[in-house]
C-alpha cells in the first residue's frame, strides 16, 4: 500500500481548492479525504482483517460526512456541484 504523494495532494488540491497551496479549503479538505477513503477502500479490498485501518476509514468516513454537512449549510450550490465532481450519493 503506497501512500498518497506530495505531487497527488497538490493536484488535488488546485483542482477543488482555490490554489495548490489553499489546503484549508473546506472543498480541498472534503475532495482530499475521497481520495485517502477510496486509496483505504481499495486496500481493504485486498486485506479484509486489518482492522485498524478500517477504524481509520470509519473515522475519515465520519470526518468527511461532518464537512459536507457544513458546506451544505453555508453554501448549498457549492455542496450540490462538489458531489457531484466527486460522485458522493447524497
Amino acid at each position: 500500500m503506497a501512500a498518497i504523494t506530495s505531487e497527488r495532494k497538490q493536484e488535488v488540491f488546485g483542482e477543488y481548492g482555490k490554489n495548490k497551496q489553499d489546503t484549508g479549503s473546506i472543498e480541498g479538505q472534503i475532495a482530499m479525504l475521497t481520495e485517502r477513503i477510496n486509496h483505504i477502500a481499495g486496500h481493504l479490498k485486498e486485506n479484509k482483517k486489518d482492522h485498524s485501518s478500517k477504524n481509520g476509514l470509519m473515522k475519515m468516513v465520519g470526518r468527511r460526512k461532518r464537512f459536507l454537512a457544513y458546506l451544505a449549510k453555508t453554501d448549498l450550490e457549492g455542496y450540490r456541484a462538489l458531489i457531484a465532481k466527486l460522485g458522493l450519493r447524497k
